[in-house]
């Protein structure tokens, strides 16, 4: 059990804990500095205050809670439970892909069951104790249940048909597997708001008045056709307010927050939306999701070529070589690979989020633009002065000093001295 690859694990468990908690202390490191005079107005100082005692408990809170899941980690490398897992389930299934959709099925419910008071704490004495929570304990729980199932139903679709793949055609199992895994994710692109979102929440056209007449002017002036506009009900769970655009052509649709609708102004609301589809004009999401199924594809190409060593099986805690046990341990040998791809994909993302801030500014709605980002900050009670290594990990779009700079016209700074 104790061979190579089993340290390799370990090392790579411990050193990115490691590496992500000194990051997420240097960002509370700079918790207190002072706010820049272009944020000024963003928070009084009654909620300033209230917005760092929401910081620093979200950090000790992430310190114990990540904290307890490496040690839960280590824990059950070091004892190959994975391992025991395998062998106990083999009493009863012979069958591979069975075998393999109960390995995970168990991890899955195990992991439920560790997560839920973490999640439950977070709910219901965090967002509830700085007037985020919305949601009732019928909700929350409700919420968990319908988590479950769906992960449990396209999870365990997914994993049992790249289970089968291998199993038929091993040599080209990664090329397949990759095939099948980015059909479905297409399709979840084209079809979440419409089949997904709608299990969790209400969604409604939004009612014809000033607002939609707004939203499908601009639409017109922008030369972008649109004809779905929805409102959800974000209020059931939280305070914090969102809007997004889903969907793939004839499928695409505006979402709006009804939280967002309360907290912003017409205008405000129509630069959101001009930012949005500043991001369609810019072909954002078509190159988003290409890099995407690149990144897949390396992964795939990778698991393919490791995951049939009996060596990664070992390293598990397994006595004979098991797909299951060898994604698992592919899993955490690929870490560093995939942290390096997300700081990349973050990049490119930041820089696109630029892009299409200047797109709604281009229209004369720069002021609005930034109007509606702090008042979104403000609500959110959101870090204003982050440090900038854990905004080089963390963040997928610019600080809120950094797009108010840019959209007033000033060069982009990378952080306030």
């Amino acid at each position: 059990m104790y061979n190579v690859v089993f340290w390799l694990i370990i090392a790579f468990v411990v050193i990115e804990f490691i590496i992500e908690r000194c990051i997420s202390r240097l960002n509370a490191s700079w918790f207190g500095k002072p706010i820049p005079s272009i944020l000024a107005g963003v928070f009084n100082e009654e909620k300033y205050q209230k917005q760092q005692a929401y910081s620093m408990t979200n950090y000790r809170f992430g310190v114990f809670s990540s904290s307890f899941s490496v040690v839960i980690s280590l824990i059950a490398l070091s004892l190959g439970l994975y391992g025991w897992l395998d062998e106990w389930l083999r009493q009863w299934l012979t069958n591979e892909v069975w075998l393999c959709l109960a390995f995970f099925g168990v991890i899955m419910v195990v992991n439920v069951v560790i997560d839920l008071p973490f999640d439950y704490y977070r709910t219901f004495v965090i967002e509830e104790k700085f007037g985020f929570n919305k949601a009732t304990k019928g909700v929350f729980f409700g919420d968990q249940i319908k988590n479950l199932l769906l992960s449990a139903v396209m999870g365990g679709v997914i994993l049992g048909l790249i289970t089968l793949i291998y199993t038929l055609v091993p040599t080209y199992f990664w090329l397949i597997a990759w095939g099948v895994v980015s059909a479905f994710s297409l399709f979840m692109t084209m079809f979440y708001s419409e089949w997904i979102v709608p299990i969790f929440n209400k969604q409604t056209p939004l009612e014809a008045g000033e607002l939609r007449d707004a939203i499908e002017g601009f639409a017109i002036e922008a030369g972008f056709e649109l004809t779905n506009i929805y409102v959800i009900d974000g209020s059931k769970r939280s305070t914090k307010a969102n809007a997004y655009f889903s969907g793939l052509g004839a499928k695409k649709r505006i979402v709006l927050y009804d939280t967002l609708i309360k907290e912003l102004t017409t205008q405000q609301i129509v630069a959101v939306l001009a930012h949005e589809i500043g991001h369609y004009k810019h072909k954002h999401t078509r190159s988003m999701i290409t890099v995407s199924l690149l990144s897949n594809l390396l992964m795939f190409a990778l698991l393919g070529y490791f995951v049939a060593s009996p060596a990664l099986s070992i390293a598990m805690g397994g006595q004979l070589p098991s797909f299951h046990l060898g994604i698992m341990a592919f899993g955490i040998l690929y870490s560093p690979i995939s942290t390096l791809l997300g700081l990349a994909i973050h990049s490119l993302s930041r820089r696109n989020e630029y892009q299409a801030d200047a797109y709604a500014a281009s229209f004369g709605l720069g002021d609005d633009l930034i109007g509606a980002l702090k008042k979104l900050s403000s609500t959110a009670l959101s870090n204003l002065q982050p440090h900038p290594a854990f905004v080089f990990v963390h963040y997928s779009h610019p600080t809120l000093l950094q797009r108010v700079m840019a959209l007033q016209g000033k060069k982009s700074i990378k952080h306030a001295s």
